[in-house]
């Protein structure tokens, strides 16, 4: 099954890095990566090039990122998102805002983002099948959406969902899927508004790859890469804390939370 793939990871060890690649060689691969669309060209940023990372950490290779990933709506297997997600279309993309807050509505994506010069983070994604990649995120801090959204005093929780397109997504055509589509994930309103948490826009000085989530996904690096969920459509402000699709599929084993044992 496909919860047992990933549990029989566990343990494993597999940890994507490479031991001397630093955030300027990082860049200078990344010239193969997609260039930024045009709305965010002329978005003021700095770079991520200059960041000190901790002592044991080196950035992923590009072609690492992009290549060894889980997004279960292009297949099971982590070539699958490489594999088969060039043909997901990211333009136009919009994003429903509903539930308790007083912004509601379909927002292009290209007007969605608050007026905040755009930031180059670098975060450890970490799986829950005991692999790690370092990598250079751009973006704005989810905080900055959710004041520009306005929600009101009944929003406890932020609930994400990701895009269900079943005729450019061949995992959810696949038989053998066992996640009830659409993919859900949430957090806690003030982990959202957690200065760490993040909505990223691209990676490694361009654009998101479709198979790492573009055209927007979440970035929480202080909880297991499942909860950094992928190619976001809806953002619902909640008074209850929503049924996640990994809490739903196998709720002793993953809980809502998901932080990342130290």
């Amino acid at each position: 099954s496909l919860y047992l793939s990933r549990r029989q990871l566990l343990g494993a060890g597999l940890a994507v890095t490479s031991a001397s690649l630093l955030p300027s060689v990082a860049l200078a691969e990344s010239a193969s990566a997609d260039l930024l669309p045009a709305w965010l060209h002329n978005r003021p940023r700095a770079s991520y090039a200059g960041a000190v990372l901790a002592s044991n950490d080196v950035v992923a290779p590009y072609s690492a990122a992009t290549s060894y990933n889980n997004f279960y709506e292009f297949g099971p297997d982590k070539e699958d998102p490489a594999r088969h997600a060039a043909g997901l279309t990211v333009e136009p993309w919009t994003v429903d805002v509903d539930g308790e807050v007083e912004r509601p509505g379909r927002y292009d994506v290209a007007a969605f983002f608050p007026e905040v010069a755009l930031e180059e983070r670098i975060y450890r994604l970490r799986c829950v099948e005991a692999w790690s990649m370092v990598i250079p995120w751009l973006g704005f801090p989810l905080a900055s959406l959710i004041k520009h959204l306005r929600p009101n005093g009944h929003a406890k929780f932020v609930r994400f969902e990701t895009l269900v397109r079943a005729e450019e997504m061949p995992g959810i055509r696949s038989p053998f899927a066992l996640i009830d589509w659409p993919y859900v994930e949430g957090l806690r309103m003030d982990e959202a508004m957690h200065p760490l948490s993040f909505m990223a826009v691209g990676m490694y000085g361009g654009a998101i790859a479709k198979q790492n989530g573009a055209p927007l996904r979440l970035v929480v690096p202080w909880k297991y890469g499942f909860k950094s969920i992928k190619s976001i459509v809806r953002i619902s402000f909640t008074r209850e804390q929503p049924r996640t699709t990994w809490q739903a599929l196998a709720p002793d084993e993953y809980g809502f939370f998901a932080n990342v044992n130290p």
